[in-house]
């Protein structure tokens, strides 16, 4: 769970995390990328592009359009219907858009495969380009854990859902559906 937000796969996902930029807070609609200072540092926290860096209006235009493609193809995923030709189009642009070698790297645990981008590339471009590789990841991994919307009431948020009996985001949003039917057994009681 990510520790930020202790929504069930963002840890391992940076797109399912780029998707939930977009949620409710208190009931009310919250963006993480309402502005380009705020996409800058959220792209800075999940190590997506270096500290400091700037984006423009139209880049963090491009990073909401991503963003709003990848939760619904997302969607269209866990509807089992065929996606929006305009969300397909952005994940494949974005996929384009820099470019990113694969890298060897090896460490105590031996080696691994890992994406370099050349340093003359462009950050935000690259940063794109990963989580489009992310989401294209997470949809069509047969084995990878399977996108899915949060099942609590008032909840927007995705999860990966890494077995079939899980419904929620996080441990909040169960916690809250569960004190519901609690009280609503209990409310019918008395």
């Amino acid at each position: 769970m990510s520790a930020s937000t202790g929504v069930a796969g963002e840890d391992v996902s940076s797109a399912l995390a780029l998707v939930n930029t977009r949620h409710l807070r208190s009931g009310q609609p919250a963006d993480l990328l309402a502005d380009p200072a705020q996409a800058a540092e959220w792209l800075a926290e999940r190590g997506l592009v270096p500290r400091g860096t700037r984006l423009s209006d139209p880049e963090t235009a491009q990073l909401v359009a991503l963003r709003e493609a990848v939760r619904g193809l997302f969607a269209a995923w866990a509807g089992q219907r065929i996606p929006a030709a305009g969300d397909v189009a952005t994940l494949n642009a974005a996929l384009a858009a820099a470019t990113v070698v694969p890298a060897l790297t090896w460490d105590e645990a031996g080696p691994h495969q890992s994406e370099h981008v050349p340093t003359a590339a462009n950050a935000f471009a690259a940063a794109t380009v990963r989580l489009a590789r992310d989401a294209l990841r997470v949809l069509t991994d047969p084995a990878g854990p399977e996108p899915a919307p949060c099942g609590a009431h008032g909840c927007v948020r995705w999860f990966l859902r890494t077995h079939a009996a899980r419904q929620w985001c996080s441990d909040r949003c169960g916690d809250r559906v569960r004190a519901a039917r609690h009280y609503a057994r209990h409310r019918g009681t008395a």
